[in-house]
């Protein structure tokens, strides 16, 4: 499958560009009050007392800001913050070396949790719970298991898959928090802020427009904000205007529902091939002559979510909102 412009996924520009757009206090981050109130009064609680924040586990689709929120919560706290990923940490010893160069009330975010292999899940319990890990030192009859304490620590966890989660591991989380999608206004104010941060001009149109074709994820919103930029410095006077915003996302085949060429090769194939289904997926898989899975995980939550798509008994069908979308009539019998 080609790279998609709207792929929620991190991308190279995206590692190198967005720490500096990342709010440094729940202050300045917009967006996700729930979770926001319940993190700053729990903060409050652990610095008035002296101690390690709870551990802590964010869930939800990628882009919402899950790692932006660890960064934060370590920079409340005031203590440092390490980064480490589930399938970068293979063996129960690089775990150990890991949870043993920390410091007091340090922060240790594992980014995609649910990946981490089933030896290394098991030294964390004791971590998690008790601040030690248990080691086996020598071999064969000499071998004897040794505790090492450990300083009190917070671990955050992100997943994008909580379902995956073994239930010991999410058991011992004390905070779970789902990251919802971003509404149009937060959107628009997040694009405002980064448009700041990197000396775009932007008016309040264009920024909505962009807001409202990002499929309320933070990450989509600043990406299309930069590619904006790109085209408004070299095609029109450098500012990013509503038309403008349009005619940029346009370029990127970046529909008025935030719906891009595969999104609407979807949804044709449905309406032309199949009148509207129901259709299994692997037969539009192949009719589109894209693998079933790319269709399932990258293409149908969104338009499932968005009420393009719904899934029966007897497989996929369009809605009454898709045909009207594609500028078809909207056929008997469809919702």
């Amino acid at each position: 499958m080609a790279k998609r412009i709207i792929t929620t996924d991190e991308t190279n520009e995206d590692a190198r560009i967005e720490p500096s757009l990342r709010p440094k206090t729940l202050d300045q981050y917009i967006g996700q009050e729930k979770i926001r109130s319940s993190l700053k009064i729990y903060i409050e609680a652990a610095k008035s007392r002296g101690e390690s924040l709870d551990h802590v586990l964010f869930y939800g689709p990628p882009g919402l800001g899950k790692t932006t929120l660890a960064g934060i919560i370590a920079g409340e706290m005031g203590v440092s913050m390490k980064v480490t990923s589930g399938p970068a940490i293979e063996k129960p010893g690089e775990i150990a070396a890991v949870l043993n160069s920390l410091s007091e009330g340090d922060v240790l975010f594992v980014d995609e949790i649910h990946r981490l292999n089933r030896q290394v899940e098991e030294v964390l319990y004791p971590a998690m719970e008790d601040f030690a890990i248990d080691i086996m030192i020598g071999k064969g009859a000499a071998a004897r298991s040794v505790r090492l304490d450990l300083p009190h620590f917070t671990l955050i966890g992100a997943t994008t898959r909580a379902s995956m989660l073994t239930a010991p591991l999410r058991d011992r989380f004390g905070m779970i928090h789902h990251m919802e999608y971003y509404s149009e206004q937060e959107l628009r104010t997040i694009v405002l802020r980064s448009a700041g941060v990197l000396n775009v001009k932007i008016d309040e149109q264009g920024a909505m427009e962009i807001a409202r074709r990002s499929r309320g994820t933070p990450r989509l919103a600043n990406r299309f904000l930069r590619r904006a930029r790109d085209i408004a410095q070299v095609m029109y006077d450098g500012e990013i205007t509503e038309e403008v915003a349009a005619k940029a996302l346009e370029f990127m085949d970046v529909d008025s529902c935030g719906l891009d060429t595969l999104d609407r090769r979807v949804l044709s194939t449905m309406a032309d091939v199949f009148g509207g289904g129901p259709v299994g997926l692997d037969t539009l898989a192949a009719a589109i002559g894209e693998d079933a899975g790319t269709i399932e995980d990258v293409c149908e939550p969104y338009l499932i979510k968005n009420g393009f798509l719904v899934r029966t008994p007897k497989g996929r069908m369009l809605t009454g909102r898709a045909f009207n979308h594609l500028g078809l009539a909207v056929p008997e019998g469809i919702l």
